[in-house]
């Protein structure tokens, strides 16, 4: 699952984390992108110790072969230009959008943003077309503005898009930390650690501030691109 920040990607992780039949990884390349940017995340050096920071590693444990269903929750920021991604036809790639004065005007609370790959659409539609172009014509992909309206409706569109079996557990879970949520939760998941399901959200688009406007102007037109392709 491709997505850029605050597209709602750790409460679908957390829908299928809570299946029986399912392993999640969360964000396999964050040590690697902060590590090759240099970039000054919160919690930057703690991630680096922790994960490993080499292509290959992350690559390797990626393709791991797992009992039952490996749902990877990937963000596009991650993976830089010259990061191989030949290794995306192993698997069902799909692709999480959201609008993106609800991206940025979310991400400006949690971090600075400075131009667009911050928050991930150069990057997705990048992937959303080398799949295309070179892996499937059969693009799958979330908006996850429409999920929020009636999630078991959506969630069972997209369970019959991957062929497996929906569950009503991808519904609703406990509240609390999940030992498989990254380390870098305690900054960024404060929402879904205290959530027990998806929050239903009113579809409303406020405005971003105005320091913001080139990079909404140009994310807009990739979401509306990719949009198009939305189950």
């Amino acid at each position: 699952m491709w997505s850029g920040p605050r597209n709602i990607s750790t409460a679908l992780l957390r829908s299928f984390s809570n299946r029986d039949d399912t392993i999640v990884y969360d964000e396999p390349f964050y040590s690697y992108y902060l590590k090759e940017t240099g970039l000054n995340h919160p919690m930057r050096d703690e991630i680096i110790d922790f994960y490993p920071t080499e292509e290959n590693e992350v690559i390797k444990t990626i393709l791991k072969d797992k009992k039952g269903i490996y749902y990877q929750k990937h963000m596009t920021h991650h993976i830089l230009n010259k990061t191989n991604i030949e290794w995306l036809n192993k698997g069902i790639n799909c692709f999480l959008i959201r609008h993106p004065a609800k991206v940025i005007n979310s991400y400006i609370k949690k971090n600075k943003l400075k131009n667009i790959t911050d928050i991930g659409f150069d990057q997705i539609f990048r992937l959303f077309n080398h799949v295309k172009d070179n892996i499937t014509k059969n693009i799958i992909i979330v908006n996850a503005d429409v999920l929020l309206e009636d999630p078991e409706k959506y969630i069972k569109k997209l369970c019959n898009k991957l062929e497996i079996t929906f569950t009503k557990k991808m519904l609703n879970w406990d509240r609390g930390i999940k030992s498989d949520y990254g380390i870098w939760h305690s900054h960024w998941y404060n929402d879904i650690i205290n959530s027990t399901g998806f929050n239903k959200t009113e579809n409303i688009i406020t405005e971003v501030p105005y320091e913001y406007k080139k990079i909404y102007i140009e994310s807009l037109k990739i979401y509306e691109h990719m949009n198009q392709y939305s189950i």
